[in-house]
C-alpha cells in the first residue's frame, strides 16, 4: 500500500462553469481550464494542483448522467462537509475580491499566530474554501 504516487482527482458539480470558472480562475487566478471533451461528453472544468485535480460538471450533466443522484443533490446544500484548502499569493487582494463580488465569508481574513494569514469563504456553490498564504 501506501500510494507512493497516487493522484487524486475529486469531481465537483456546480451550477453553471462560466460562474465556478470566474471564481477559481478570475478571483483565486488558479490555473482553471476548459476540458476538451469527446462528443457526447459533459462539457466541463479541470484545476490540476499538486498531487490532483479538481473536474467541475454541470449538475444537470451529472443528473443527466446519473439520475439515480436526484434526490441527494437536491436534498442537500453542496460541499456539506467537505473543506477545499489551497494556498494563494496575495490573499489581501483576493479577500477584496470577494467581498467585491458579495460572496459569503465564513472566517474574515487573519493572521494565524503559526505564520500562515487564512480567510475561509463559500464558493458561488456553496462548497466550503480556505484560502492560506505564509506570512512570515
Amino acid at each position: 500500500m501506501g500510494g507512493g504516487g497516487a493522484k487524486v482527482s475529486l469531481q465537483l458539480a456546480v451550477a453553471e462553469l462560466a460562474t465556478t470558472e470566474a471564481f477559481y480562475g478570475g478571483i483565486l487566478e488558479l490555473p482553471i481550464r476548459r476540458a476538451l471533451t469527446v462528443p457526447g461528453a459533459p462539457e466541463h472544468l479541470i484545476l490540476k494542483l499538486d498531487g490532483g485535480e479538481f473536474i467541475f460538471v454541470e449538475e444537470e450533466a451529472v443528473l443527466s448522467a446519473h439520475p439515480l443522484l436526484e434526490e441527494r443533490l437536491t436534498s442537500y446544500p453542496k460541499g456539506v462537509g467537505i473543506t477545499i484548502h489551497i494556498r494563494v499569493t496575495e490573499i489581501e487582494e483576493i479577500y477584496d475580491a470577494i467581498l467585491d463580488e458579495g460572496l459569503e465569508i465564513l472566517y474574515p481574513l487573519d493572521e494565524k499566530p503559526y505564520g500562515v494569514k487564512d480567510l475561509w469563504c463559500f464558493d458561488p456553490d456553496g462548497y466550503l474554501v480556505v484560502l492560506e498564504e505564509p506570512w512570515r
